[in-house]
């Protein structure tokens, strides 16, 4: 179908990955009914946007346009706290790895640095979760006690929706055969499923109503999306592998605590419950009740593309040409409980 062929050239340059960052760990911490160290995910389109630096980026290239995606779930692969800027990924306090299984094994490479992965994370083993919904938690008393100004998390998987036009006089190829014409404007809601973890093992799973079956592993930047039906018929789901480095990934200490090669391990400062003060966790290891993070992630215009005549509106319209840019998270901010 022609519409589809177009989108997937589209959503191709879209992912980028998110890596496990220390090899072959599994972090199942045990049961416990002691207080306990717990993380929420917020997803917030007004949050402060950022490039890959840190920096704060409002400003949009000449003839790009963006929109905030509506994010359905996400799950976090890796998660670590670290006392200092200067701490090596994997040499913090490391509090959670998925489970992962053997691969083929396979590199990545940025610049002069290379990584070589064996393994992939197990898809039927991650925990997708919506906005304000846990996503992971541990006992205290398994926490080394501490004072942690950084939060690392890296995201496996996505699952969004975004806002895209066709416009009058637009032709389609129908499934079966034939061919449609759109008669005026048509604006509607598609569905984006990312695995973006360095590397997944992936049986199957739902997009939005349908199913995308794989039973293989899948490199960084593997995708599916699910568009809206045209009149009565349904419109098959497409797929596609991205290539590596597309997505912005926030890491201010990048200079400082660089990520390994092909990572997207997003970083970000624990702030006080306002949201804007900044404020280490500290773990004395004789508390008495949770204590909550909400993980916000920003989603500030963070799906983004080049307009190709197309109406000036934040409709994506890959039939008149546009081609996304980038799509990543816009920055992490974990806050405290009040």
């Amino acid at each position: 179908m022609k519409k589809l062929t177009v989108l997937s050239l589209l959503v191709l340059l879209v992912f980028a990955s998110c890596k496990k960052d220390k090899t072959s760990t599994t972090t199942t911490p045990p049961a416990s009914t002691g207080p306990q160290l717990k993380f929420v995910f917020k997803f917030d389109s007004t949050q402060t946007r950022y490039n890959s630096l840190g920096q704060i980026t409002n400003t949009l290239p000449a003839g790009h346009a963006a929109q905030c995606p509506k994010f359905n779930g996400m799950s976090a692969h890796y998660i670590e706290m670290t006392q200092n800027n200067y701490t090596a990924v994997g040499h913090g306090t490391v509090l959670y790895t998925t489970p992962t299984i053997v691969s083929t094994p396979f590199t990545v490479t940025s610049g002069s640095a290379t990584a070589t992965y064996t393994d992939a994370i197990d898809f039927n083993k991650e925990s997708i979760v919506g906005d304000g919904q846990q996503f992971f938690s541990i006992p205290l008393s398994q926490v080394t006690a501490g004072t942690y100004p950084y939060l690392r998390i890296s995201v496996a998987y996505q699952n969004y929706d975004i806002k895209y036009g066709v416009l009058n006089g637009t032709t389609v190829n129908l499934p079966g055969g034939g061919v449609y014409t759109y008669t005026s404007n048509v604006y509607s809601t598609g569905t984006i499923a990312s695995f973006i973890g360095y590397n997944t093992q992936i049986g199957s799973y739902k997009i939005k109503t349908q199913t995308d079956l794989v039973n293989a592993a899948k490199q960084q930047g593997y995708w599916s999306f699910e568009s809206a039906p045209i009149g009565t018929y349904t419109v098959p789901y497409i797929k596609g592998q991205a290539p590596q480095g597309a997505t912005t990934v926030v890491n201010p200490l990048f200079s400082t605590s660089a990520v390994p090669p092909g990572s997207c391990l997003v970083t970000g400062q624990f702030v006080a419950a306002d949201g804007t003060t900044v404020t280490p966790l500290t773990i004395t290891g004789h508390e008495t009740s949770d204590i909550v993070i909400t993980v916000s992630m920003s989603t500030n215009n963070s799906f983004e593309w080049v307009k190709h005549s197309s109406p000036p509106d934040n409709y994506i319209y890959p039939l008149s040409g546009d081609t996304v840019v980038d799509m990543g998270v816009r920055g992490m901010v974990p806050k405290l409980p009040q």
